[in-house]
């Protein structure tokens, strides 16, 4: 027995610094287990605090934005004798709605940036059809002209085509003022060299179309830009005040300054921009970016008619519509590469 009690007390002594051991390491699994279940827990309390947060300012958004835009349709149904004041505090609330959406982008969902962007294009829209109705008619003077001679009257009407002809083919063609519709730009030229200067420029809603192979230069504050079916051409524009959009064109080189900026069905087009906003693409491919840097006498003040921030640029921020795959770059679009890009424009 004694021999036996011997034996078994190393057996008892061997196991009590195992049991010790078991001790100390389950205490410590569960304290790690506990930590990275607060630590869980903890994660899982800021991403609900960041969604509150996002929401909230989404909510703000919606009910300023909604406000905002029910402000500027009420001016712009207001009577012909404020037409002229109500339309400029519609084009500047409308300035400031544009601004609202830029510093909003970076919290909105895709599909709000869009529906904003739809109502910022219909409201600017609106306006410049009510500046066209405010605009004074022209008509007059072609009748004063014709009461000068009342005998010659008979034989004005077939001496007034070789004008319009000649018109037709002279370096600037501007959209005609006849139709409704924006009344400043250049349509249906081939080969030729077009520019528009600060005067015929300034808060003008600008449209350029079907230009073939054409260089154009446009120095000054447009207030919207409208670049539409032009192929292998060269636009150089001012800081827009609102909204630039180009669609249909192919092979261009467009260097342009503006809050908004949206394209439609383009291929193989440079831009070279300043975008307060984020540039939207939809149904393009082979489009490259790169940071504006179109210089001309008179830009700087151009910036401030704007009223662009100079110190935003956006410009390879870039939203596809038709890739929406946030871990993969689009394939649609790139940057342009330093060594490649302009820097003398002359």
């Amino acid at each position: 027995m004694e021999a036996f009690s011997e034996g078994a007390a190393p057996v008892e002594s061997d196991r009590v610094p195992h049991a010790a051991g078991l001790s100390t390491l389950v205490p410590d699994r569960l304290h790690q287990r506990e930590a990275e279940r607060r630590e869980e827990a903890e994660k899982r309390r800021r991403e609900r605090d960041a969604q509150s947060v996002l929401e909230e300012q989404s909510g703000f958004f919606t009910a300023s934005f909604a406000r905002e835009r029910e402000a500027i349709e009420a001016l712009l149904r207001s009577e012909p004798a404020q037409g002229a004041e109500a339309v400029s505090e519609a084009a500047r609330r409308l300035q400031d709605l544009q601004r609202l959406l830029t510093d909003s982008v970076r919290f909105l969902a895709p599909y709000e940036v869009r529906q904003a962007q739809a109502t910022l294009s219909r409201l600017q829209g609106a306006l410049s059809e009510r500046r066209l109705q405010l605009k004074p008619k022209k008509r007059f003077a072609f009748t004063k002209a014709l009461k000068k001679d009342p005998a010659s009257a008979p034989s004005k009407p077939p001496a007034q085509h070789p004008p319009r002809e000649s018109s037709a083919k002279g370096q600037k063609e501007a959209a005609t003022s006849a139709s409704p519709g924006p009344s400043c730009g250049f349509s249906r030229a081939e080969g030729r060299a077009l520019e528009l200067g600060p005067t015929e420029l300034l808060q003008q809603d600008v449209v350029l179309s079907q230009l073939r192979r054409c260089r154009v230069r446009l120095r000054g504050n447009p207030n919207t830009l409208l670049v539409r079916d032009c192929h292998d051409c060269t636009v150089l524009c001012g800081p827009v005040s609102t909204s630039a959009r180009v669609d249909g064109c192919s092979g261009c080189l467009l260097a342009l300054a503006c809050q908004q900026l949206r394209t439609h069905r383009t291929t193989e087009t440079s831009f070279y921009v300043q975008v307060t906003s984020r540039a939207m693409l939809e149904d393009c491919s082979a489009v490259r970016f790169a940071p504006y840097s179109w210089d001309y006498a008179g830009r700087e003040a151009d910036f401030q008619t704007a009223g662009l921030d100079r110190s935003k640029n956006n410009w390879d921020r870039v939203d596809d519509f038709n890739w929406l795959a946030k871990d993969q770059a689009s394939p649609n679009w790139g940057v342009i590469p330093e060594k490649e890009r302009i820097t003398d424009w002359n």
